[in-house]
């Protein structure tokens, strides 16, 4: 495929390769599921419903050496909106000359029946996961879904669906849908998804909807110079003012000093880009080769952090004040974690975040800490956090690696949800050992935010041997995560753990266990009653999701999953969404996104 003459050379400036390299190392979405994840369980050995405590003069359960050899487990597998925006239908001769910048012939050219980097192959869902459903009613709850979605887990289902290579449902142009996938992907941190998803179309096939998402994308990316081969098109279709500006940004990065200066002074005259944006964009313009700019960035005035705003600072790694990430979204530092152009300690606010809203994998979250205990000298808080997370994973006895854990934790009986993400792959390789309640409370839920299920399911050996303070969260975290029933689920112990954990956390175990099918219809139906759970399908969001579950379409499921908990705040989600949602995950045979979301739910309630 060959680009406008105009633009040929604009990737050449060293500005826009580096930017580029970030890019090449990532052709496809990371995996953030571990070997194994989903396929069918193991025949579990028949747990007792309580096991009776030893006797003083035996010993507990089956002798378990506190220092064992350390189990290896497998690695998981790394791999401005429409706005002023005018169509105008293009001239025959237009369209032909738009063909014309194409090497391949018409039959190898991609299709815009099937968009998506997924296949079942790898993990995306099949072809007709959204059913028969209207295109027009998906978009709209697309765009009307609101981001951050309360579960990591919910967010990484649906993160799946919209990267998979699914029909182009009716009444829906191929690349709007595209574009109203890469949109919501956008607001959920994942500009790199998005990324791939805006690439997935020929450009030439660009709608005003898809090149609007398109700058937002590279924007969020913070890849000016992605915006280059599309600007020809977009002018034709849009007024916008970004566009507008990739006039004198692009000839800059392929070193047309000349016409970059005339289309910014062009620019400025018009008054299209004013204050901190112009001046930005001054800045691009300044490096590209033969500049002579040079410009200093004043935030003073400014008042809110735009796509815009962030995409350039970033790029040009000009640090962005503090009080503006307040007046944006968590997206964005989601979008920050992954920004190649900023050194470690200034990505280091978005990683967290990005971990938690499932953006950044547990491996991803490992491997950047590492990257921290290598480069220069970091702040002793950091220095002590690599040590600890260094020890969770590599120290000499079983005590040693939890309580390197512990550190992550901060919080034994209420651990952050950020720490346990981080210490998940360490969990996951220790032996069954004894220790005591809260500690194997915690290295369940830690090893099930990663989707180690059958690692955690081994710990049900040890139910015998825990009392006190966390061995009822540790059951239930159990009965809900592992991938068959290893533990006695019955109304009775369902009752004790409401006893110790309160309303709150029971009332989103009856609805897990009743979505799971893992209580018997009267049990499921006697507990929700006596807790206040409603069951049936009183809302219109709870109908659409079962009978979506009832066609068996996925992609459809996932995204209704996400409408029902929009949102940041656990305590706010009725237990009725989470039972609706984890019975039509089951249903439609994502019973392991549904265990793992409701054992989310156990853990951070």
């Amino acid at each position: 495929m060959r680009w406008p003459r105009g633009n040929a050379r604009w990737a050449v400036g060293s500005f826009a390769l580096a930017l580029a390299l970030p890019v090449v190392a990532q052709q496809a979405p990371e995996s953030l599921l571990p070997p194994g994840f989903g396929d069918a369980p193991e025949t579990p050995a028949p747990q007792p419903s309580r096991p009776a405590q030893p006797s003083p003069s035996s010993p507990a359960a089956p002798a378990v050496p506190m220092v064992q050899p350390l189990e290896t487990v497998t690695p998981p597998d790394l791999s401005l909106l429409e706005g002023d925006n005018a169509a105008e239908e293009m001239s025959p001769e237009e369209l032909a000359a738009e063909k014309a910048k194409y090497d391949l012939p018409e039959t190898a050219r991609r299709s815009l029946d099937r968009i998506g980097p997924l296949t079942p192959e790898t993990r995306g869902f099949d072809a007709a996961a959204f059913g028969d459903q209207s295109g027009k009613y998906l978009a709209a709850l697309m765009r009307e879904t609101h981001a951050p979605i309360v579960s990591r887990w919910a967010s990484i289902l649906l993160r799946r669906a919209l990267l998979s290579a699914t029909d182009t449902p009716r009444d829906i142009d191929g690349a709007d849908w595209a574009a109203e996938r890469a949109w919501l992907l956008l607001r959920m941190g994942e500009a790199d998804s998005a990324r791939l998803m805006v690439q997935s179309v020929d450009s030439d096939r660009f709608t005003p909807r898809l090149y609007a998402v398109a700058m937002e994308t590279y924007l969020a990316t913070a890849d000016p110079a992605g915006l280059c081969p599309l600007s020809d098109g977009a002018l034709r279709t849009s007024k916008a003012a970004g566009w507008a500006m990739t006039r004198a940004i692009c000839p800059a990065l392929s070193g047309d000093q000349g016409t970059a200066s005339g289309a910014l002074n062009q620019a400025q005259r018009r008054g299209e880009v004013r204050g901190v944006d112009y001046r930005l964009a001054e800045k691009v313009v300044g490096t590209g080769f033969n500049a002579r700019r040079s410009v200093k960035i004043e935030w003073t005035g400014v008042d809110r952090l735009t796509s815009w705003r962030y995409g350039l600072a970033t790029a040009l790694n000009v640090e962005i004040p503090e009080p503006l990430y307040a007046t944006a979204g968590q997206h964005v530092r989601a979008w920050e974690a992954r920004a190649a152009a900023l050194s470690p300690m200034r990505r280091r606010p978005g990683v967290d975040i990005a971990a938690r809203l499932g953006v950044f994998s547990s491996a991803a979250m490992v491997g950047f800490y590492g990257q921290m205990g290598t480069e220069g000298d970091p702040p002793a808080e950091v220095a002590d956090r690599v040590d600890a997370l260094r020890t969770a994973y590599s120290g000499a006895t079983v005590g040693d690696r939890i309580g390197g854990m512990r550190s992550w934790w901060q919080d034994n009986a209420q651990p952050d949800y950020v720490g346990l993400i981080a210490t998940a792959r360490a969990a996951a390789a220790l032996p069954v050992a004894q220790t005591d309640a809260q500690d194997a409370a915690n290295l369940v839920a830690s090893m099930l935010t990663a989707g180690y299920d059958r690692n955690a399911a081994r710990w049900a050996r040890a139910i015998g041997q825990l009392d006190g303070a966390g061995a009822s969260q540790f059951w239930a975290l159990l009965a809900v995560g592992a991938p068959s029933p290893v533990v006695d689920i019955g109304s009775s112990r369902v009752s004790s753990y409401i006893e110790d954990a309160g309303a709150a956390k029971g009332r989103m175990l009856i609805a897990a266990l009743a979505g799971l099918s893992r209580l018997s219809a009267g049990d499921a139906q006697s507990l929700a009653q006596d807790n206040g759970v409603p069951l049936a399908a009183n809302s219109r969001w709870a109908r659409a999701i079962g009978a979506a579950a009832q066609r068996g379409e996925k992609a459809t499921v996932a995204l209704l999953a996400a409408v029902g908990m929009q949102g940041n705040d656990w305590s706010k989600l009725p237990p009725t969404h989470l039972y609706h949602i984890v019975a039509a995950l089951h249903r439609v045979g994502l019973d392991p996104e549904a265990r793992m979301i409701a054992a989310e739910a156990i853990s951070r309630t």
